[in-house]
C-alpha cells in the first residue's frame, strides 16, 4: 500500500473510530441508567410473601438439588461463551470468559436480551479489549447454539409427542407434532450446511457471518440441547414426585419459553406461570405448580442475578488489568 494510501485510509478510521468511542460512552451511559432501573421494576413486581411461604414448603435435600442443577446449567450456558472464543480466535483465558458468560445469562433471564445478552456482553468484551466485529461474532455464535437446542429439544418433544396436553388442547396436538418435525429439519439443515455448504459466508443484518465447522455445531448441539434440558429438569424436580411427566414439564417450559419472547416481558413475568397452569392444571393443583414456579423463579433466576451483580462488580473493577494482561495475546490488537 503507498503512502497515500496509507494516509487516507488513516483518515477514514479517525471518524469512526471517534464515533465509536462516543458510541460506547453514550452506551455505558445508558446501561447505568437502565439496570438500576430495570431491577427496580422486577423487584417492586415479586411477592415476598409468597416467595417465603413457597420455601417454606420445600425440604433441604429437594432445595440443593435444584441447586445443583440449577448451577449445572448455568455453567453450561456459560460455556456458550468458549464456542465464541474457538470461533473468533480471540484469547482471553478461559477463566475470564465463563465468569462474564454467567452475568450475561443472569441478566438476559431477568432483564431481558437487550440488556443482558447484548448491552452487557458488548459492554464486558469492550471491556476486555475486544473489537466490535469480534463481539458480534461472539453474540451470534450464543444465539444460535441457544436456538439450535430449543429447536432440537422442543422438535424433539413435540414430533414423538411427548407432552400431555388437557382434552381441550389435544386437537391441537397434530400440529404440534408437524411443528416438532418442521424445527427438527431446521436443525439437520444447519448441520448439513456446517459440514457440506461450499458457501461458508454470507451476510446476516450487513455483517459477515461464517458458518462454524461441523464438529463446532455438534458442540454447540450438545451444550444447548443440555442446558434446555436442565431448565426443564429443574422445574421438574420441583414438583410432587410422580404427579406429571419430565417430558410433559419439558414440553410445556418450550412452549412458554418462545411466549416469552414474543411478549418481551423481563423474566417472562406471569408468562411462565400462566401457561404451566392452563396447561398442568388437569395433572396438578394451581396452588402446587405456582410453589414449583416461585421456587423455581427463586433459585434459576433472583439468587444467579444476586451472584452475577457481585461478578459484575468484580470484572468492571478489574477490567483495566485484565485488558493489560490479554492485550499481548489478543488478535484484535
Amino acid at each position: 500500500m503507498s503512502t497515500s494510501e496509507t494516509s487516507s485510509t488513516a483518515n477514514y478510521d479517525k471518524p469512526h473510530a471517534k464515533k465509536f468511542v462516543w458510541a460506547k460512552r453514550a452506551v455505558t451511559l445508558l446501561f447505568f441508567i437502565l439496570v438500576p432501573v430495570l431491577l427496580f421494576t422486577l423487584l417492586k413486581h415479586i411477592e415476598w410473601s409468597e416467595v417465603r411461604q413457597a420455601l417454606a414448603e420445600y425440604q433441604w435435600p429437594q432445595l440443593l438439588l435444584g441447586l445443583l442443577i440449577g448451577l449445572a446449567s448455568y455453567l453450561t450456558f456459560a460455556s456458550y461463551e468458549l464456542i465464541g472464543r474457538r470461533y473468533t480466535g480471540h484469547r482471553i483465558p478461559v477463566q475470564q470468559v465463563i465468569p462474564l458468560g454467567f452475568v450475561c445469562y443472569a441478566f438476559n433471564l431477568n432483564l431481558s436480551t437487550w440488556i443482558g445478552g447484548i448491552a452487557l456482553r458488548f459492554r464486558l468484551y469492550s471491556r476486555l479489549g475486544l473489537n466490535m466485529e469480534t463481539i458480534t461474532k461472539i453474540l451470534t455464535m450464543s444465539l444460535i447454539t441457544n436456538w439450535l437446542g430449543y429447536i432440537i429439544v422442543a422438535g424433539l418433544v413435540f414430533s414423538l409427542a411427548l407432552v400431555d396436553l388437557p382434552e381441550s388442547w389435544k386437537i391441537g396436538a397434530t400440529g404440534l407434532q408437524i411443528l416438532g418435525l418442521l424445527l427438527l429439519g431446521v436443525a439437520l439443515s444447519y448441520f448439513f450446511a456446517c459440514k457440506y455448504a461450499k458457501r461458508r459466508a454470507f451476510r446476516l443484518f450487513n455483517r459477515k457471518i461464517t458458518l462454524p465447522s461441523h464438529h463446532l455445531a455438534l458442540a454447540q448441539a450438545g451444550l444447548a440441547t443440555l442446558n434446555w434440558s436442565l431448565m426443564g429438569l429443574l422445574i421438574f424436580s420441583l414438583l410432587p414426585d410422580g404427579k406429571v411427566s419430565y417430558t410433559t414439564v419439558l414440553g410445556i417450559l418450550m412452549i412458554s419459553s418462545i411466549a416469552g419472547v414474543i411478549t418481551h416481558i423481563p423474566a417472562g413475568l406471569g408468562v411462565l406461570e400462566t401457561i404451566f397452569i392452563t396447561l398442568l392444571q388437569h395433572q396438578i393443583s394451581k396452588s402446587t405448580i405456582l410453589a414449583a414456579l416461585i421456587g423455581y423463579r427463586i433459585i434459576y433466576f433472583l439468587i444467579p442475578l444476586a451472584i452475577a451483580l457481585l461478578i459484575y462488580l468484580t470484572l468492571e473493577a478489574k477490567a483495566k488489568k485484565l485488558r493489560k494482561s490479554n492485550r499481548s495475546g489478543n488478535p484484535d490488537d
